[in-house]
């Protein structure tokens, strides 16, 4: 099948990793649209309006005719103009697919999107976490998706072999959704018993940097929101000790798709949960990078890219 994603920005760099994954393991052929560029983090990019002349928007043009499947991100649907071309004037005999990762609009009235789809009769919808099942029910869970072998997403050689101060990182889009300000508050906590921990505050930096100065660290810490972001995903692909405070909904979701109950993320659930946690990897260094391993495991046996695109492409297969 032909799938073109559509996107007013590529959420977290995440459908430009869907596309490739299926280009790579799968017999479907996916291209992504994308049209604006957010924040400085360099994701990749397919089809950028911004960067496209005649023959790109040509292209385009072609592509909306051609495909087979509309697949929609975030807020995006067949009414949104990239560069003039409108998905609705090519969408009579295409599978449509709407897909939404969390954005603002869509938590603060998911209903108004509900009654959109019940009233286009619209049924294949996916959603990036299982959080965002609650508000979209009729939804499917599809999982995010890292490349794990990509050699910034691998474990790197000799971390532990330092016996300095433990590293832990944290990349925030937005510091107030992500529990920074309980994240700095808990390292002070440490530093305070003289257990010093290194810590690189990762903001608005390029993707490729973002994950090389992760793959240097130890632990990584996530937010605290009852979820998971690619952040998490991230880490436990290069082997870190990931924190997250993931809930009890969410676990069994996870522990669901993943096949076992042994999941990798360390949990915290508030600053004083951190704090301890952040304690003991540092004075435990063994723990951090016994941790660390069962990360990595965890995302080659349950979590590979291949297998998550290989179960988008069987979703894409029951399109009707």
């Amino acid at each position: 099948m032909r799938i073109l994603m559509f996107a007013i920005n590529d959420p977290a760099g995440t459908a430009i990793q869907f596309c490739k994954a299926l280009n790579r393991h799968t017999g479907h052929s996916a291209r992504l649209v994308t049209l604006e560029t957010r924040y400085t983090h360099g994701w990749e990019k397919d089809l950028h309006i911004p960067d496209l002349g005649p023959d790109g928007m040509e292209e385009v043009s072609i592509l909306m005719r051609e495909a087979d499947v509309f697949h929609f991100h975030m807020t995006c649907d067949e009414n949104q103009s990239f560069g003039g071309l409108k998905p609705a004037d090519h969408i009579k005999g295409k599978a449509v697919v709407h897909h939404h990762h969390g954005h603002h609009d869509f938590r603060s009235n998911p209903e108004s999107f509900r009654e959109k789809y019940r009233r286009l009769k619209r049924t294949n919808l996916l959603v990036s976490t299982p959080d965002l099942l609650k508000l979209l029910p009729e939804a499917r869970w599809q999982p995010n998706l890292v490349p794990i072998d990509d050699p910034l997403l691998k474990p790197m050689w000799g971390r532990f072999d330092d016996p300095g101060q433990l590293k832990v990182c944290h990349s925030p889009t937005r510091r107030d959704l992500k529990n920074t300000e309980e994240f700095m508050a808990a390292v002070k906590y440490v530093n305070r018993r003289n257990v010093y921990l290194s810590v690189d505050l990762i903001d608005d930096v390029p993707n490729q940097d973002c994950l090389a100065r992760k793959r240097r660290c130890h632990a990584l810490f996530d937010h605290m929101q009852g979820y998971y972001g690619v952040s998490s995903l991230e880490g436990l692909s290069q082997g870190l000790a990931v924190i997250a405070g993931l809930d009890d909904w969410n676990r069994a979701r996870i522990a669901e798709f993943a096949g076992t109950g042994d999941l990798p993320w360390l949990t915290a659930t508030g600053q004083d949960d951190l704090a301890e946690l952040l304690l003991r990897l540092a004075k435990d260094r063994e723990f951090c990078e016994r941790t660390g391993e069962e990360s990595r495991g965890f995302m080659e046996k349950c979590w590979s890219d291949r297998r998550i695109a290989l179960e988008l492409a069987a979703f894409y297969d029951s399109l009707s």
